[in-house]
């Protein structure tokens, strides 16, 4: 980290205290105490950096941006209470649209709720969040008819992957074996039901498409929608957004599933996508809200949204498993590699998706059920993976369900270990299905148990790895699961990923900052070789760019908060207390935020690939076909009171430049505010 002050640049000395770290951190106390009850939350100890006079300013910010996030004013929540994705509506990214949602909003609400119980000791908002995510966006029975017909022998039919749309529709193959689902029987049996208890992943909360009125559902509600459909290099500026489920009211004669899928004959369907990611953060949150209830007296007032959790964590095992439920490892061409059996296809790492579907016509019902081949260090959990596997509170009641966790903390481990860089950023991931249809990968290609090395794994288009913002949430996870378990295997990761990270920031005065933002690799790591790892010499990172990117800060922040918490290490202590009071000095009305050019609106113009001879409509009768763009087919962006800015450069004007206020970003900061002072406060 670099300090300015005015033109000076210091360069702090880095210590680490590992002797306070051994008066500190769980690892020291384990035998002793509760999973995840430090000594500091004892009450009887204090924090190996003394008291600071920050640390109630924090918690009063903390508690001062909880109250814009929820102030009906600023606009962060629909008339349902639902987080947008944005308070503006000219936005796009990963969604494409700010009054849409996602799974990983709804997450980052329950993670906020359990930081508000904690400070305060109300805990009926975070029983709130959950049963407002329960509601709206995990499926209810009738969201998810046909469960009932699934076949755990024949999950799914396969079709292959490729990395142009242009070879989509992809054609279903039934001639490709695919292995047996170990878990369908298991947990309709422990919990009663064949319905999947996992969220989807993208809800329209205004209905601005107008799918609101399909499958049966009212116009104007929220509602379930896809968009990604069509492999990794398929954009946001290249979707077609349709509905989840797909009653042929919109799109051609066959809805929009010909548009994604080849097959002699199409019915009507529903299908849902899992982000793994987010339903991991939910259960991470509830572990916290248990123990800071239980701390206050109160563990009574979280236990029925703790068992829910654990449910969650249950359902969550279908990240682990090889899309088509086919052997780990060395897994080459669709037909020769072998279908797996039992646990055979459970690569023990959390992956980009699991997904679910069936038939709307309960009289003609059929389902299936896949997992996924792409695994990215940006979306493991081990805090996760810890607390399912050793918390009593959140261990799922399915019979192998605990082991099935424990297994996947120690393949995380590796993980982190695999893909760190000779400078300390993490790589990528791996593949069990190279190019998404068993390709024979390049000669060379390192492996992680057989997994193939993937730079940027599930999509190109901009290369997946290349965001900071993967790093500094991920990286988050494995420092809080270091602060609460001791686990000195992550040490050395975590000591390296932070020295590469506080040398790429720098902290001025009055908001002036910055951090990494986008990153570029070379090279490969070793192949994985657990008796011997090797010291990735070859695999490198670089910084190509730097940002204010306000939610990736806040949780930079919080990341190097428990890493200091756990390792004693000052340098990471100064450099996020000095982000958050970077971040503070940026705060506006509705949070905090910062100007972001958007040369990529140029991309509202760009065409949509949709297959000759196909022709269908959107809700609001914008027409699809082929020369179709991305604008074409959104045409409400017109009626944006922001569309003018987007408008004027598409015409040769200036780049827009806007001011965001994404829920995520905003819970984001509040947390890390919070934890800093969970984390180094003295107990009054």
């Amino acid at each position: 980290m670099r300090i300015r002050r005015g033109s000076h640049i210091e360069t702090p000395t880095r210590t680490r205290h590992r002797t306070s770290r051994r008066l500190w951190v769980a690892g020291a106390v384990a035998l002793s105490l509760p999973l995840g009850l430090t000594a500091a939350a004892q009450g009887n100890a204090s924090s190996p950096f003394g008291d600071e006079p920050e640390l109630l300013q924090y918690e009063e910010q903390f508690l001062t941006l909880y109250e814009t996030i929820k102030d009906p004013a600023n606009g962060y929540f629909s008339d349902e209470g639902i987080p947008y994705h944005s308070v503006e509506t000219m936005i796009v990214e990963a969604p494409d649209h700010g009054h849409e949602t996602t799974s990983e909003a709804y997450s980052y609400l329950i993670w906020l709720e359990a930081q508000y119980g904690q400070v305060t000791g109300d805990w009926a908002p975070f029983n709130d969040a959950w049963a407002l995510m329960e509601e709206w966006m995990i499926p209810s029975a009738d969201e998810q008819p046909t469960n009932s017909f699934y076949d755990p022998s024949s999950p799914a039919t396969y079709a292959p992957e490729s990395n142009d749309p242009a070879d989509y529709p992809a054609q279903l193959d039934t001639d490709v074996p695919v292995g047996d689902d170990p878990l369908a029987n298991e947990l309709s049996s422990t919990y009663g039901t064949d319905d999947i208890y996992g969220m989807h992943w993208l809800q329209d909360v205004d209905d601005v498409y107008g799918y609101g009125d399909v499958c049966g559902g009212t116009a104007g509600d929220p509602t379930f929608i896809n968009t990604f459909q069509r492999g990794p290099q398929e954009s946001t500026w290249e979707t077609v957004t349709h509905p989840s489920c797909d009653d042929f009211s919109y799109g051609g004669e066959n809805g929009y599933l010909d548009l994604f899928t080849g097959d002699a004959s199409y019915a009507q369907q529903w299908r849902y996508t899992n982000a793994p990611d987010a339903d991991a953060r939910a259960v991470q949150a509830a572990y916290w809200a248990n123990i800071w209830a239980g701390e206050q007296g109160n563990a009574g007032d979280v236990a029925e949204t703790v068992e829910k959790a654990a449910m969650m964590g249950d359902y969550l095992r279908y990240s682990m498993y090889d899309k088509y439920f086919k052997e780990i490892g060395d897994c080459v061409g669709p037909s020769e590699c072998a279908a797996g059996s039992g646990k055979s296809s459970n690569h023990s790492l959390m992956s980009w998706y699991y997904a679910w579907g069936g038939a709307v016509d309960t009289s003609a019902g059929w389902a299936w059920r896949i997992g996924s081949s792409y695994a990215h260090f940006g979306y493991q959990n081990p805090m996760a993976a810890y607390v399912l596997s050793e918390d009593a509170a959140l261990q799922p009641e399915s019979p192998t369900a605990t082991e099935d966790w424990g297994n996947s903390l120690e393949r995380m481990i590796e993980f982190y270990t695999w893909l760190q860089s000779a400078e300390g950023g993490i790589a990528g991931g791996a593949t069990n299905s190279w190019e998404g249809h068993y390709a024979q990968p390049p000669s060379g290609t390192p492996t992680f148990y057989g997994m193939y090395y993937d730079e940027q794994p599930v999509y190109h288009d901009p290369p997946s790895n290349r965001w900071f913002g993967m790093q500094a949430w991920s990286m988050q996870r494995l420092a809080e699961y270091y602060y609460t378990s001791g686990d000195e295997r992550v040490g050395p990761v975590l000591d390296k990923w932070a020295d590469w990270v506080v040398s790429e920031v720098t902290i001025g005065e009055g908001g002036d900052f910055q951090i990494p933002a986008t990153l570029e690799w070379n090279g490969a790591p070793d192949t994985w070789d657990p008796a011997n790892p090797g010291d990735n010499a070859g695999l490198h990172v670089e910084v190509t760019g730097y940002s204010q990117d306000v939610g990736v800060t806040g949780s930079l922040a919080n990341a190097l908060s428990f890493y200091a918490a756990a390792s004693g290490d000052t340098a990471a202590q100064e450099t996020a207390s000095g982000l958050l009071d970077a971040l503070l000095a940026l705060q506006d009305d509705q949070g905090i935020t910062v100007p972001e050019p958007r040369e990529d609106y140029s991309r509202f113009e760009d065409e949509v690939y949709v297959p000759a001879g196909w022709s269908g409509t959107m809700p609001n009768g914008d027409v699809v076909e082929p020369g179709s763009t991305f604008g074409s087919i959104r045409s409400f962006y017109q009626e944006d009171e922001n569309w003018p800015q987007v408008e004027a450069y598409l015409n040769g004007g200036e780049v827009p430049t806007f001011e965001y206020h994404r829920f995520w970003a905003q819970a984001d900061i509040a947390i890390a505010l919070a934890t800093y002072t969970h984390l180094f406060g003295a107990e009054e």
